[in-house]
């Protein structure tokens, strides 16, 4: 072991140029493979370093180290035969490899020691080494260069200085300006923890507020649940009381139709029927008056009058009565307007109304909106609104009142002798204008 490592020693020192270079690049580049435990103790501030410049900065300390740790040695060839596979293998099985640089070779055979390390460390040191000629020129040229390099590198120096004096200045002033940034902070902290600690103050007072609300809540909705109940049992008495008195009323009336009509049986009473003794008298009949009083046909409050006779139907000749009331509008806004007016009277009066529109002045589909309790009728085709106003007024039953709005004199004739009563357009005008 003392021979090999005095063989070892001796051909370190006599390791060709590019051989030792090869060797530093090698052992550089698997210094920083290596874990931290393993790196000797002057290395291993290089560890951590680029691999240039890691072989560049701790070739003073690696090749010693090399020459004289076998077992750093070994370490650093395990991990440079891991990266360089086939020639490392070659090299450590002592298989010639002629193609191989005999520098890269030397370099492998003396990290991995085979039998034939030295040879290859021999061979390698034969390789020429081509030594260029100096040249002046250039080497004068490059002085120069390097003379403005420094004069830059000094003057760059200077502004860099400057700039450092200003930063300087400028850090003084932003930690005298973040000083005052913390201390209103500071106090700006203080206000919020006094803020946040009249908040919550504030929250129990509204928490204790509200909790007072929704007991007096309670209290109210018990006390309505208890009075609704108290209703509800009131409004079933009066309902019973109700239902007594009239099943009592119905009794008591039960009873007395009975009686008269037992009585009736008792004394043979024929029924009576619309024969009366009075018929008996001869004598000349008048004809039907009109429904109604006599009157104006404009005389205002013969309408009312008319309007109040029970179960009244009241025909309206349509555009008599708007053209009379509005001459300049078109046939549709009269029609609305009509309808309208009308509805208003219906919702006053309870009254039955019909309006008869002539259907030869339309010339398409009517688009209107009669109110509830209007009814609307367009004459059909070939009929004038004079004939359905007639039609009407044939269909009601004998008896009942029946009233037609028109100025027609020839409608007005035709339907008085029907038995219905006939007023002029501006009677009904004048009672719209007072709805």
């Amino acid at each position: 072991m003392t021979e090999a490592g005095t063989a070892a020693s001796s051909a370190a020192t006599t390791l060709p140029e590019p051989v030792r270079q090869r060797v530093l690049t090698l052992a550089a580049h698997a210094l920083g493979q290596l874990p931290a435990t393993d790196i000797p103790a002057p290395l291993r501030r290089f560890a951590s370093f680029a691999p240039a410049k890691r072989a560049k900065l701790s070739a003073s300390v690696l090749g010693p180290i090399l020459e004289t740790d076998d077992h750093f040695r070994k370490l650093t060839a395990f991990e440079v035969r891991r990266e360089h596979p086939e020639l490392g293998d070659a090299v450590a099985d002592g298989v010639p490899i002629p193609a191989a640089d005999p520098v890269e070779v030397a370099a492998l055979a003396y990290l991995l020691r085979p039998d034939d390390w030295e040879q290859h460390i021999a061979a390698a040191a034969q390789v020429p080494v081509e030594n260029p000629r100096a040249d002046e020129e250039a080497v004068h040229r490059l002085a120069d260069q390097l003379d403005q390099a420094r004069t830059e590198t000094r003057q760059v120096r200077e502004r860099l200085r400057e700039q450092v004096n200003e930063l300087k200045a400028e850090n003084v002033t932003l930690r005298r300006k973040l000083n005052d940034a913390r201390q209103k902070i500071t106090g700006l902290q203080t206000d919020l923890e006094q803020r946040t600690k009249e908040a919550e103050t504030a929250d129990e007072r509204v928490d204790a507020a509200r909790a007072d609300v929704e007991r007096d809540l309670r209290k109210l909705r018990t006390r309505i649940t208890e009075l609704e109940a108290i209703e509800h049992a009131a409004r079933r008495t009066a309902g019973q009381e109700r239902e007594l008195a009239s099943t009592r009323t119905r009794l008591l009336l039960d009873t007395l139709l009975e009686a008269a009509s037992g009585l009736r049986r008792e004394l043979a009473l024929p029924p009576g029927g619309e024969f009366r003794p009075a018929d008996t008298v001869a004598g000349s009949e008048p004809e039907a008056a009109p429904v109604g009083r006599t009157a104006p046909e404009d005389d205002p409050a013969l309408f009312d009058e008319l309007l109040a006779l029970p179960q009244v139907h009241l025909i309206i000749d349509g555009y008599n009565v708007t053209k009379t009331a509005w001459p300049n509008s078109p046939l549709h806004s009269q029609r609305q307007r009509l309808v309208t007016a009308l509805g208003a009277l219906v919702a006053q009066r309870r009254v039955e109304i019909t309006v008869v529109f002539d259907g030869a002045e339309l010339s398409g589909p009517v688009q209107l909106n009669p109110p509830r309790g209007v009814r609307v009728r367009f004459s059909p085709a070939g009929v004038i609104a004079d004939d359905v106003i007639r039609q009407l007024v044939r269909a009601e039953p004998p008896g009942r009142p029946v009233v037609v709005v028109s100025t027609d004199r020839e409608v007005a004739d035709s339907i008085i002798k029907l038995g219905a009563r006939a007023l002029s357009a501006s009677s009904l005008i004048s009672r719209i204008a007072r709805t």
